[in-house]
């Protein structure tokens, strides 16, 4: 085992044992927890949209932090119930967090998402994805029953579109196309994304600043790294659209003293968007270090594939 192995464990530890000191018994608890003590149950939070619950059962009334998970798929495709949603959401669930694997309307099933879908077409289909995304998190807050869910401590996760949903979702509110939706009362207390990008940065201020973990190829051409086309259209074209990717929005909040944590894989591309998942341990710490109000990182890191480019 090298020296920095070493460390790493021994870091994870010492945020482990902080982290167990700031919670409550029942979840602290519920941290000794296996994947196989999970129970998932679906319901419609919204006409025929749904959400899969993972939790560990108790008694207690203690109300839980809770992660809302918002699946990828370019708004044309995606489940909340895929293998990398299913192992992150259990995973999590076992270290002591509620967590709800949402779908939303995917309105461009069947149909183009890319450079010639109008740029208009692609704000609704934002903005769409945004009201969903509200409607679930005001379903679990509105009631403490049966979800314990803590309103002051929703995280919020995203895979690719998902990452655009939860981006815009916390920071596009007051553009007017978003801030005429139901959002919820409830406080987000981070934001992990994987291949996503936010319409505007110049939207993120200091009083809705959060922390988030990235996890970007620098090479993807479907979500820009930095500010750039969404699918690096030509000005020409009807689907031209600027985005900003993690390392605008990181940029953003270091001039507002927001934190962040960016991790990008130089040769990479949108294939983080289902990368990320395979970090379930980082996701966690990140989650942690929040919850204990520890989480002032302003720090870019350079990433390996998790998988081996060997044959």
């Amino acid at each position: 085992m090298t020296s920095k192995t070493t460390l790493h464990i021994f870091s994870y530890f010492i945020i482990l044992f902080g982290f167990i000191s700031t919670i409550s018994p029942a979840f602290a608890q519920s941290l000794n927890s296996t994947p196989d003590a999970v129970q998932m149950k679906t319901y419609n939070y919204a006409d025929t949209l749904q959400l899969d619950f993972y939790s560990i059962p108790s008694n207690d009334m203690q109300l839980k932090p809770t992660v809302v998970l918002v699946h990828g798929g370019g708004f044309t495709a995606g489940q909340r119930n895929g293998g990398d949603e299913k192992g992150l959401s259990k995973y999590l669930a076992a270290k002591g967090f509620n967590v709800a694997s949402i779908n939303y309307r995917l309105s461009r099933k069947g149909k183009s998402f890319g450079c010639d879908c109008p740029t208009s077409i692609k704000i609704d289909i934002y903005v769409e994805a945004v009201a969903d995304l509200s409607k679930a998190i005001n379903y679990l807050t509105k009631d403490s029953l049966p979800f314990k869910t803590d309103p002051t401590k929703i995280f919020l996760i995203g895979s690719s579109a998902g990452a655009e949903t939860v981006l815009n979702f916390k920071f596009m509110r007051y553009d007017y196309r978003f801030k005429r939706l139901p959002y919820p009362n409830a406080n987000i207390a981070g934001v992990v994304s994987l291949s996503g990008a936010v319409l505007d940065e110049n939207y993120i201020d200091a009083s809705n600043k959060t922390p988030i973990l990235f996890f970007h190829g620098v090479k993807d051409s479907v979500v820009p790294y930095d500010t750039n086309p969404h699918r690096f259209c030509k000005p020409t074209d009807v689907g031209y659209l600027q985005i900003n990717g993690p390392k605008a929005i990181a940029e953003r909040l270091s001039e507002i003293d927001g934190s962040y944590k960016v991790y990008f894989n130089e040769e990479g591309g949108h294939e983080w968007a289902s990368l990320g998942f395979k970090f379930p341990e980082l996701i966690y710490e990140f989650l942690a270090d929040v919850l204990r109000g520890d989480a002032t990182m302003k720090d870019f890191e350079s990433i390996t594939s998790p998988i081996s480019s060997k044959k």
